[in-house]
């Protein structure tokens, strides 16, 4: 009779142990983006979850099933709509997360399954109240001379954090650090207007960086990116354009399949991705904008050859989802491989990241000097025979003159100069040669 009592308190251990096992959530963690707050719960297997909005306060319970805690969750909820997180178990077996809310939200939920760097997860998103879009007025002087509008796309971001180099030095902080150099740059200079798609750390869908640069009414799209490889011999920094017809190389082709796989990485649901490829694709195929992009691309490519050593001497094509704007040139600059322990530490410095900037920032200013967009500012300033450059940092005069084959003298006497003495973000006027 003992013994089997024994026996029936183990089977009974082994029931109960079995009924135990579930997901374990191993972190729970936040971002905060522009319109909404994104939770993450990482876990070690998938789980069904259901969400329940209640009123009187306003609160969100998330009750995942057969799960369990692998640690507290701590969160910095400063900046979001949520006031407070409580935590139970629930049925001896399910976990419930309340979230006690400030303000009201629009919640939705979905699972993504486990990838090469990533657990399985379950992503609830608080999406603010709707807004009016948010459409970028072109500063104007007059009527005829608009702005030239930059969308500048740091790549990556939040769950995403793109490629890893020596030291865990992340992509989305570099590109994120060399975009906010450049916004500045664009930002000085005069006739251009920048508009940062990404402003902090946060995942931006591949689609949503095209629909944001066309809302923005964008007259052309830059996005940052710092690659890896898998053989860390591999270096030089690139520029890359659309394909329609297929890589234009197995380099180009494999960098393109990794971006364009971000999005399961970063995190989105199935409702949010393109169905308009092949539309977009007739589009791209009718107009000038894969020309345009190729032809600024190149004049990119050429101004950073002066900073950094070259992958390639011509700008590559891929099938990159993010360039697929009909109407927008777009192209994506590789600023090195950060799999490259040296080019590691050159991106990891912020000197080298302005240099990096400086060069993107020259090439596309020269490619619109050359082909002003009509009724802006540098088209007026052009036919006026009036060339325009903004000094950046690491500038002289002696430099500029050189660039554009005229003398120091008649640089100082047409803005005035005195002596050598020059300023960031002052915009010369370059004289006739």
């Amino acid at each position: 009779m003992v013994q089997g009592w024994r026996i029936g308190f183990v089977v009974l251990c082994l029931l109960l142990s079995e009924g135990a096992l579930g997901a374990k959530i191993e972190e729970l963690r936040l971002w905060r983006a522009p319109d909404h707050t994104r939770l993450v719960f990482d876990l070690s297997e998938p789980a069904d979850h259901t969400l329940l909005e209640l009123k009187n306060p306003d609160r969100l319970v998330i009750d995942i099933k057969q799960a369990e805690w692998g640690s507290t969750p701590d969160l910095e909820l400063d900046g979001t709509p949520i006031k407070g997180v409580r935590t139970a178990v629930r049925n001896d077996r399910d976990i419930r997360v309340v979230l006690d809310l400030k303000s009201q939200v629009k919640p939705r939920s979905f699972a993504l399954k486990a990838t090469d760097t990533k657990k399985d997860r379950l992503v609830i998103d608080l999406v603010d109240p709707a807004a009016p879009p948010k459409v970028v007025a072109r500063k104007v002087d007059n009527s005829e001379k608009r702005d030239i509008i930059v969308a500048i796309d740091a790549g990556h971001g939040g769950e995403d954090p793109g490629a890893i180099g020596p030291g865990k030095i992340q992509e989305k902080k570099v590109v994120l650090a060399i975009a906010a150099e450049l916004r500045q740059l664009f930002e000085d200079a005069k006739g251009y207007q920048p508009v940062m798609i990404r402003t902090g750390d946060y995942y931006v869908s591949l689609s949503g960086r095209r629909k944001l640069a066309r809302e923005a009414q964008a007259d052309v799209f830059i996005s940052i990116h710092a690659d890896a490889f898998t053989n860390p011999q591999a270096n030089g920094a690139s520029v890359y354009a659309l394909s329609l017809r297929g890589a234009s190389s197995t380099a180009a082709r494999y960098l393109a399949q990794r971006e364009n796989a971000a999005d399961l990485v970063g995190g989105v649901t199935l409702s949010d991705k393109d169905d308009v490829l092949a539309s977009v694709l007739t589009d791209l195929s009718m107009t000038s904008t894969l020309d345009r992009s190729l032809q600024m691309g190149s004049s990119v490519l050429a101004e950073m050859g002066n900073v950094a050593r070259l992958h390639k001497d011509h700008v590559e094509q891929a099938a990159f989802a993010v360039l697929k704007s009909p109407d927008i040139p777009s192209i994506l600059v590789e600023t090195g491989f950060i799999s490259n322990p040296t080019e590691a530490r050159r991106l990891n410095n912020s000197a080298y990241r302005r240099k990096m900037a400086n060069a993107i920032f020259a090439g596309v200013s020269d490619h619109f000097y050359a082909q002003p967009p009509p009724g802006t500012y540098v088209a007026w300033s052009k036919e006026q025979g009036q060339q325009t450059y903004t000094i950046a940092r690491g500038d002289t005069l002696s430099g500029i003159a050189q660039k554009f084959k005229v003398s120091v003298e008649s640089l100082r006497s047409h803005n005035n100069i005195n002596g050598s003495r020059i300023l960031v973000g002052q915009t010369l006027v370059i004289p006739r040669s």
